[in-house]
């Protein structure tokens, strides 16, 4: 599949200023020479033109004109996935680029699988495999802080220190196994102490990488908040502050609100997908039992709650039946309604952040950003922590390389047979190497880049 020269539309489908149609292959100036006819005084087809450089003209099919583009020639191996590149920039929305791309695939290309054109960069040695990970994180990003952490995966950092790792595991390897290859000669007890050493040098540093997987998984996909509380309580209102914009609809009437309403809103960096709920009382319709049962599932889904409480009225039954049944839940106690006299006293004992807020006037919402942000990310978020925020395919092959260590280095004091202690240490080795690529198969690449966009 590598000999095939493949195309696809590298933008966003809808309508827009501008649409780029992305070729890469052996074949790519050929093909653009086939559909692009250049225009002006100094004008090149691209098989003749400089490498990076941009020419202005029409794309072509059967002598009818399709579009006035600007083409981008690039060669190889100075491209994003080292082969010759061209980037046809047309007129945006879904016919011109369409007609595009439809006209270049007649000319001899295949359209591109989802994330082929990085699977390309990944297999020519132009990136690694935690690198091309690091592209549709920055695609996906929602915050700058997902953003900043996406970016320094793509610039290597995570790369790496992952290198250095397996380095020092190689070592270690390979002078197990030279004493495998002389029997006749025992590992010095000072030799065996400095290998020891060293792999629990190793053990500890993938720890350290292990603790970020929680706060990786945050930047990446976001955390989900239920709201939750009675009917009237401010929910709606309270997610509209959380927004900055009217999301849903507010109203006194109680409860107006019959389905969950999902969005996702930047909280102090960290994107937080806040969820609307139906108000939880004993339901008065079918549609409100319906919007009862989803809330539910929302409430399961989420990794924390913020209960809204009316401040203005006393702590009802419902009230203390909802407060000790979420109790097993993080959560964030929010008295609404805050410019009225107050009337609720929460009950005695109550271990769980408490914020007042006013969803009317927007009063309290700059506290309850900070709560939020202390309850699911402790401490500061310093910079050389985005460096390395692994995700949940890296935390399961650091996971295996670290239990194949310990095993190494239990193995090694105990003296046991050496082709033993090599065996766990392939083990971590591979584990390791799964991360950036050094070591995979086609069932974990086709894993990765399947959900990639079909243009990147």
């Amino acid at each position: 599949m590598l000999d095939d020269t493949i195309a696809a539309i590298a933008t966003p489908l809808g309508e827009g200023g501008l649409a780029v149609i992305r070729i890469s292959g052996p074949q790519a100036l050929a093909v653009a020479d086939r559909c692009f006819v250049p225009l002006g005084k100094f004008a090149l087809k691209p098989s003749d033109a400089p490498t990076h450089t941009i020419h202005y003209g029409r794309i072509m099919w059967q002598g009818r004109k399709v579009d006035e583009v600007m083409v981008a020639v690039m060669r190889a191996p100075r491209t994003l996935t080292r082969e010759d590149v061209v980037e046809i920039t047309c007129h945006g929305g879904l016919l011109a680029a369409k007609l595009v791309l439809d006209t270049v695939l007649q000319n001899g290309t295949r359209l591109a699988e989802p994330g082929e054109f990085t699977r390309r960069a990944f297999l020519s040695g132009r990136i690694d495999l935690a690198q091309a990970e690091a592209v549709t994180d920055l695609i996906h990003a929602r915050t700058e802080l997902a953003l900043t952490a996406a970016n320094e995966q793509l610039a290597g950092k995570l790369s790496q220190r992952i290198n250095l790792l397996r380095d020092e595991m190689i070592k270690t390897l390979a002078h197990v196994e030279a004493h495998i290859d002389f029997p006749d000669e025992d590992i010095a007890p000072n030799t065996k102490e400095q290998l020891v050493a060293r792999l629990e040098r190793g053990v500890l540093f993938m720890e350290e990488l292990l603790r970020t997987s929680h706060e990786g998984q945050i930047l990446r996909r976001g955390i989900r908040a239920a709201i939750v509380g009675r009917p009237n309580a401010g929910k709606s209102s309270l997610l509209n502050q959380l927004l900055g914009h009217d999301r849903a609809i507010v109203s006194a009437i109680p409860g107006t609100t019959r389905d969950t309403i999902e969005e996702t809103a930047n909280v102090r960096g960290l994107p937080v997908v806040f969820v609307d709920t139906a108000g939880l009382r004993e339901a008065g319709d079918a549609i409100e039992v319906e919007g009862i049962r989803r809330s539910r599932e929302a409430l399961a889904r989420a990794e924390f709650i913020l209960h809204v409480l009316d401040a203005a009225e006393p702590l009802t039954e419902a009230d203390e039946v909802y407060l000790a049944e979420f109790t097993g839940k993080k959560r964030i106690l929010v008295r609404n309604k805050m410019d009225l006299p107050a009337r609720l006293a929460l009950p005695a004992g109550n271990a769980d952040p408490v914020v007042e807020v006013c969803c009317l006037t927007g009063k309290g919402m700059e506290s309850l950003k900070d709560a939020i942000k202390e309850l699911v990310w402790a401490g500061e978020i310093r910079a050389e922590m985005l460096q390395v925020m692994i995700n949940s395919r890296h935390q399961d092959a650091l996971n295996r390389a670290r239990v194949a260590t310990e095993r190494t280095v239990g193995a090694l004091r105990a003296n046991e047979t050496l082709e033993l202690v090599a065996m766990d240490l392939r083990i971590a080795v591979n584990a390791v190497g799964e991360i950036v690529g050094k070591t995979t198969t086609e069932d974990l690449l086709d894993s990765i880049f399947s959900q990639f966009c079909i243009g990147k």
